[in-house]
């Protein structure tokens, strides 16, 4: 006899809980019904889940998240890099203490090759009717991150690859919870056919009825949660797939329901004592402008020069989201003015590339670009402030000289530039990208330094 069994799975919700009400009615709803139609259901989160740019989850540590989850029904879970490098190593270590779920995650390590008790290579789910599925959880290859937070993460095809040696034999069905992205795990399925289903993540994918590469079915739902996924597979009686589809539901289709706004802004407001407590009093208000010099901005760019031990950095006004009053400060106005895990970061480089690199930064069109991903959470770009570097200007605006520490900029000596790290990525600065003498200082995001650098300057002022 045939079974039918569902799949339920949402990715890369990042904190925006807008949409999670309507969800978790949605999946509670679906289980119920299919219990009543005695079909198997199956929840999933394939990981970034958690995203400390919003006050709950910044206040619990992530641990609101895993309450939400639990209260969904989730069964299963992936990390994404949020869960994995934004948490310090003990916030991560100590996050699923009371999950209700399992977490599957076969490529993350302590530093001494052991497995974290919390996180399965994966599991084999067995139906009511006995299908067997193997369910591996992998996660994206932040290998320099994880190693600066104490972790060891390994590249997952090689994972993967002993992890399916392991399940092969064992399930009739294989499933990757993959937290990896839309090309790996199109060349996932290319390599390695055994693979039924890849639920995936960390690129934001949309894929509504899935994509098929041989027989192996890629699922995407979004971001946000905007979408719920579900896939529908039949197992005939000999144990094999002999139908699968997949389906996205856009969660704006949804009914509103009575209370979800007020609960919203509940949960926005429940961020908890840590981000009520006072952290410095202004003697004066601190001002902030994406558009000219700034003194919050340079106190922030100053902070992350003298943190970074550097000799000079740079930063741009956007990473501001408002200035801060005279009075008492919190913990939370920190983190509402400054909500992005962007992380310091120092590169290393000579005289010729530093150059390259300031000239770089004053493209007069970046400071109203808008900036989406890298971690950044604000809206534009803004100004570049320079902390310790000066330009020598001619009255046609054009450069004729650089000073670094009031020095003259040399061709030939090494310096340390220290930058917020959402410049190492993308496409901003190319010799940056590209430099292998980068360390980035982790776990302390840029907010954590300009609190530093507000009580180094103002407590007993």
């Amino acid at each position: 006899m045939s079974e039918i069994i569902h799949l339920y799975h949402t990715n890369d919700l990042h904190s925006h809980f807008e949409n999670w009400p309507r969800i978790d009615k949605f999946l509670k709803e679906r289980r119920q019904l299919h219990q009543e139609t005695g079909e198997e259901a199956i929840i999933l989160d394939i990981g970034d889940h958690v995203d400390r740019w919003h006050p709950y989850t910044e206040g619990t540590l992530g641990k609101g998240n895993i309450e939400l989850l639990n209260e969904a029904g989730y069964q299963y879970v992936t990390i994404g890099n949020n869960e994995g490098i934004t948490l310090p190593h003990d916030a991560l270590d100590s996050l699923y203490d009371h999950a209700r779920f399992k977490v599957l995650a076969a490529n993350i390590y302590y530093g001494d090759n052991e497995r974290p008790e919390w996180a399965l290579p994966f599991w084999i789910h067995t139906t009511v009717k006995g299908t067997k599925i193997a369910m591996i959880g992998l996660t994206a290859f932040f290998q320099k991150f994880y190693s600066a937070m104490g972790w060891e993460i390994t590249e997952p095809f090689m994972e993967l690859k002993a992890q399916l040696e392991r399940v092969k034999t064992e399930a009739d069905v294989i499933i990757i919870l993959s937290h990896l992205g839309i090309h790996d795990d199109e060349r996932m399925a290319r390599d390695f056919p055994e693979i039924d289903i890849i639920l995936g993540a960390h690129t934001h994918h949309i894929l509504h009825q899935g994509k098929l590469i041989n027989d192996t079915l890629l699922c995407g739902a979004g971001k946000y949660g905007f979408f719920v996924g579900q896939v529908e597979m039949t197992v005939n009686q000999e144990k094999k797939i002999s139908q699968k589809r997949a389906i996205l539901y856009d969660t704006n289709d949804f009914s509103e329901l009575e209370n979800e706004r007020s609960w919203i802004e509940e949960i926005y407001q429940a961020g908890g004592k840590t981000l009520k407590q006072v952290a410095v009093d202004l003697p004066i208000a601190l001002d902030n402008d994406w558009f000219k010099r700034s003194t919050l901005t340079e106190i922030l760019g100053e902070a992350l020069r003298e943190w970074s031990q550097a000799d000079c950095s740079f930063l741009n006004a956007g990473l501001l989201l408002e200035g801060l009053p005279k009075g008492p400060v919190t913990k939370g106005d920190i983190h509402r003015i400054c909500p992005h895990p962007i992380n310091p970061c120092v590169v290393e480089v000579d005289g010729n590339e530093l150059k390259e690199i300031l000239m770089q930064s004053r493209n007069e069109e970046w400071p109203h670009i808008q900036v989406k991903g890298f971690g950044f959470r604000g809206k534009i770009m803004g100004v570049m402030h320079y902390d310790q570097i000066e330009f020598n200007e001619m009255e046609n605006g054009i450069v004729k000289g650089i000073l670094i520490k009031g020095e003259k900029l040399q061709a030939d000596k090494s310096y340390k530039l220290a930058i917020p790290d959402m410049f190492t990525f993308g496409h901003f600065f190319p010799s940056i990208h590209r430099s292998n003498r980068k360390e980035y200082l982790l776990p302390e995001f840029l907010r954590d330094i300009l609190l530093w650098k507000l009580k180094k300057i103002y407590t007993n002022a």
